[in-house]
């Protein structure tokens, strides 16, 4: 008899991981889905009890985990205070990657959430990476994540899956998907912006990226509507 799949999403509080975290509900259940969260030195720690706030509302067991390493590294606007985020969206013109890259995040986001999910007896792991983000990040590519599970299956023995839903979507197609599998009351929970601000600070780019998905949607964003930020 073959087992009931489980599913462990990595949550981290923003639209994309929300919008993946009630996807794997539709798709796995919910009595066979979890969340991990990660507690990195993150600038937007708001992040974190969103999140958990999230992870309430869907009824799905978090585990937080810690890991300050990046922020000992820095370098980043996200883990370093000393560096702001840079502001504007970009676009496929631009090269070099913006200073809110975090070198190798995913990478030990995902092996950390693939040892986690081994213990529990998990073989699927969603993660809300896009390629299409304009963000350009290297380790949210199909092929960074095709050589990952790969390398997490053979360095542990597993038949791990990783789950990427989003990752050929726009930001407008993740909002129609959010609203598709019922995410967006927990969207209003939800926490994107690279400064921390609430209500979102509308000049960074996770802001503008976001503000542009729901707008090209033609949905207003549940977030904005409960805390009264720029549309």
């Amino acid at each position: 008899m073959n087992k009931t799949p489980k599913a462990l999403v990595v949550l981290s509080g923003g639209q994309d991981s929300t919008t993946c975290l009630y996807w794997a509900l539709r798709e796995f259940g919910a009595a066979n889905v979890e969340a991990v969260t990660f507690d990195y030195g993150q600038r937007h720690r708001v992040e974190l009890d969103c999140a958990r706030k999230i992870a309430q509302l869907a009824g799905v067991r978090q585990t937080l985990l810690p890991i300050d390493t990046f922020a000992a590294i820095g370098g980043n606007a996200l883990t370093d205070d000393s560096i702001a985020p840079e502001e504007g969206a970009r676009d496929d013109a631009d090269t070099a990657l913006p200073n809110t890259f975090v070198p190798g995040r995913n990478l030990v986001f995902l092996s950390f959430a693939a040892a986690l999910a081994y213990t529990r007896g998990i073989e699927h792991v969603v993660t809300g990476v896009a390629q299409t983000d304009y963000s350009g990040y290297p380790d949210c590519r199909e092929n960074t994540l095709k050589a990952l599970e790969l390398a997490l299956r053979l360095g542990m023995d597993s038949r791990v899956t990783l789950h990427a839903p989003l990752m050929f979507m726009s930001k407008a197609d993740t909002v129609r998907l959010a609203q598709d599998v019922g995410a967006m009351d927990a969207m209003a929970w939800s926490h994107t912006c690279y400064n921390g601000e609430v209500p979102p600070c509308g000049r960074c780019a996770s802001c503008e990226l976001r503000a542009k998905g729901f707008a090209e949607a033609g949905v207003a964003d549940p977030l904005v509507v409960r805390t009264g930020g720029a549309a």
